[in-house]
């Protein structure tokens, strides 16, 4: 099996309770493995062991391991260390680390949060302002809905926002019913449907409220904008 160059190896590090976890590893390959890019891990690590410090050579007790992981399989050890723990990054890596998980976490937001005022999604543009005032910074040691929380928490005093679904009715002509069945399905929770005698579908469905721009606009395209809605 081919393996890292020790000397060009860094070091991943997940720390369980009162124990850590250490695995050499090559850093193009684990800081791939760790942005979700499909990576073999024989190419990955530098030397096929779990430590619990890897500077001095000490290896993981095997009982520390098993009742951690639940497995003894190195790979699968040393995969689960790269996506959840620590990885030595360049500063770059980190900077595109950072802007791709503040991405998922504004996004996440933009799809799910409106403003209970109006019943209307904030432009992401707005989050974005919003975040900057509130001097909100996203941790890379935290998970997506993690940060989600602590954004939301933050810039509730700057922006009015809550996350909440929507119900909208729908109906669509007979002649774009059939396609459109099938693509407001996988958009939306359908809560009602009937086909009626002319043809046409009407539909109550429910979604993120985020959404509801992204689904008037995908309506109107199917139906080249014959299509009715309301939002209950």
């Amino acid at each position: 099996m081919q393996m890292v160059s020790l000397d060009e190896a860094v070091i991943a590090r997940l720390r369980k309770g009162k124990n850590q976890f250490e695995v050499l590893v090559d850093p193009d390959g684990a800081f791939a493995l760790k942005r979700g890019e499909d990576v073999k891990m024989e190419g990955i690590l530098a030397v096929e062991s779990i430590f619990s410090d890897a500077h001095q050579g000490d290896h993981a007790a095997e009982s520390d391991i098993e009742s951690t992981f639940g497995t003894s399989d190195v790979m699968e050890i040393a995969r689960q260390i790269i996506e959840h723990g620590e990885l030595q990054l360049t500063t770059e890596q980190r900077k595109l680390l950072l802007e791709e998980k503040t991405n998922k976490v504004i996004t996440v937001i933009v799809q799910n949060a409106i403003n209970p005022q109006t019943k209307t999604p904030h432009p992401r543009a707005r989050i974005e302002k919003a975040m900057e005032e509130a001097k909100v910074h996203i941790d890379l040691s935290k998970s997506v809905d993690e940060q989600v929380n602590i954004v939301m928490k933050a810039i509730r005093p700057i922006i009015p926002i809550r996350f909440e679904e929507v119900d909208v009715a729908v109906k669509i002509p007979a002649e774009y019913a059939a396609r459109a069945y099938g693509d407001v399905s996988k958009f939306a929770n359908l809560l009602k449907n009937e086909w009626q005698n002319d043809g046409s579908w009407v539909a109550v469905v429910r979604m993120p409220a985020g959404l509801q721009n992204d689904f008037y606009g995908m309506v109107n395209h199917l139906t080249k904008g014959d299509v009715e809605t309301k939002l209950l």
